[in-house]
């Protein structure tokens, strides 16, 4: 039965998959505008630091004030409507809730209430992909030994990336390589939330109309979104990574095929079953046509003379020699797709992707010569961007996760494009996110 048959039925039944919502911001909302639209989906409870903004954001969605009358979880429960408070550990305990969707973009705090909600035996769909990137696999064995399951958001590119992958070695194919779009250009890495708008191709006043956070779009500009998110597609699908950071090769939507290929033949990748990100510009700033930008996609090849015959007889676009084909998604919906997962979760016990190893990591890497005393400031902002890595490097130079890289103090200097590591910096060692990455760490050899 398909999901959404499943949750007509679930409808129909008065038995709504009950979800709790940590984090009522930008993808948040996008989620939100969605649910009173879902057939056998209701959302209890929203926790959010600011009720009076999450309640904002409802209402910039198209929510109806009578969905928000209810005065406790319990009667929210009963109401078939919707609570809004600022206790997410009461959101994360109510025995109604099956699924918390953690959407604060807080790679610490994301930890705590992900790590809660499996004691609490809840499934979980993690938006903030920042935690999955440095703590994801051990994420996803306290789930199963919770019996509970963990996932990555359907709508967030990383689950779509794991989503074309599965197709492909479903449908028999080896995937050559996966991966998103990005808009790159090399010295974007360096760029801070005060010029995150000229090179993103907004004004400040459309940035202002869309309550868009500068800091947050920095992070996917200068790189370290989409180190993040090959990070979480790498570690759930066993794709390695490059030897020294994304590569971010310019193609147009017709040109992947030719790109994603091993260097031995023509392409950029240093061998088969790679991730990479796709740029939307020449190196020399020239904009492409018909790109990947807001997309995902997959090169797989024709391992047979048949198979390549086929593609060629159902004018499947290749590379020059008719054996690889990239099969791609323009766009993504983000936050509207979230749904995707909730109900794959809860109604089908299975993740839209989950991490099964620890095979990449994204390192703190200094935007400028760092000094003793600096505070870093995490992904997006003036001190640092994430660089993907193997995880067997990452750990080899300690290097300190970027998702763990916001609110510590420097100890020593640091040059500009070098890594940090632990012994640069003072860490707050009490709080669980290092402790769970430390214990990763001791689990894995390489």
């Amino acid at each position: 039965m398909s999901l959404f048959a499943q949750l007509q039925q679930r409808a129909a039944e008065g038995r709504p998959i009950r979800v709790g919502l940590i984090g009522a911001g930008k993808f948040g909302s996008m989620y939100l505008a969605q649910i009173p639209r879902t057939p056998g989906v209701q959302l209890v409870g929203i926790a959010d630091l600011n009720p009076a903004n999450a309640r904002t954001n409802l209402t910039r969605v198209g929510w109806e004030p009578e969905r928000l009358t209810a005065t406790s979880l319990d009667e929210a429960v009963k109401q078939g409507t919707t609570h809004v408070g600022d206790d997410w550990q009461a959101l994360v305990k109510h025995p109604a809730i099956d699924v918390i969707v953690e959407c604060t973009g807080s790679p610490p705090h994301a930890v705590d209430h992900i790590l809660e909600a499996f004691a609490q035996r809840k499934h979980v769909v993690n938006v903030t992909v920042e935690a999955d990137a440095f703590c994801g696999p051990l994420l996803a064995s306290r789930a199963q030994a919770a019996g509970v399951v963990y996932s990555l958001a359907f709508g967030d590119q990383p689950a779509l990336i794991c989503d074309l992958v599965d197709w492909a070695r479903t449908c028999g194919f080896p995937v050559v390589a996966a991966g998103r779009g990005h808009k790159w250009l090399p010295h974007f890495c360096e760029s801070t939330p005060e010029t995150v708008w000229g090179y993103y191709g907004l004004t400040p006043e459309q940035a202002e109309r869309g309550g868009l956070n500068p800091k947050m779009f920095n992070s996917f500009l200068d790189g370290s979104k989409p180190s993040i998110e090959s990070t979480a597609v790498s570690n759930a699908t066993g794709l390695s990574v490059p030897s020294n950071g994304l590569l971010y090769p310019p193609a147009s939507v017709e040109d992947i095929p030719f790109v994603t290929r091993p260097r031995s033949e023509g392409g950029v990748l240093e061998h088969k079953g790679m991730v990479e990100v796709i740029s939307c510009l020449e190196t020399d700033g020239r904009t492409i046509p018909y790109d990947i930008r807001m997309g995902v996609w997959v090169t797989v090849e024709a391992e047979t003379e048949y198979i390549k015959n086929c593609f060629e007889e159902y004018n499947a676009h290749t590379d020059p020699t008719g054996r690889y084909f990239t099969l791609y998604k323009r766009w993504h919906l983000i936050g509207l797709e979230v749904g995707m997962s909730v109900a794959s979760v809860a109604l089908r016990g299975e993740p839209t992707g989950v991490a099964t190893r620890w095979n990449a990591d994204v390192v703190a890497t200094a935007k400028r010569d760092l000094r003793a005393g600096d505070m870093l400031d995490g992904e997006g902002g003036y001190t640092v961007w994430g660089k993907l890595l193997p995880a067997a490097t990452s750990k080899r130079i300690g290097g300190v996760p970027l998702g763990l890289a916001h609110g510590i103090q420097v100890v020593r200097p640091v040059a500009k494009g070098q890594p940090v590591t632990w012994q640069d910096v003072a860490m707050d060692t009490s709080i669980r996110a290092y402790q769970l990455r430390q214990e990763m760490e001791a689990a894995y050899t390489f």
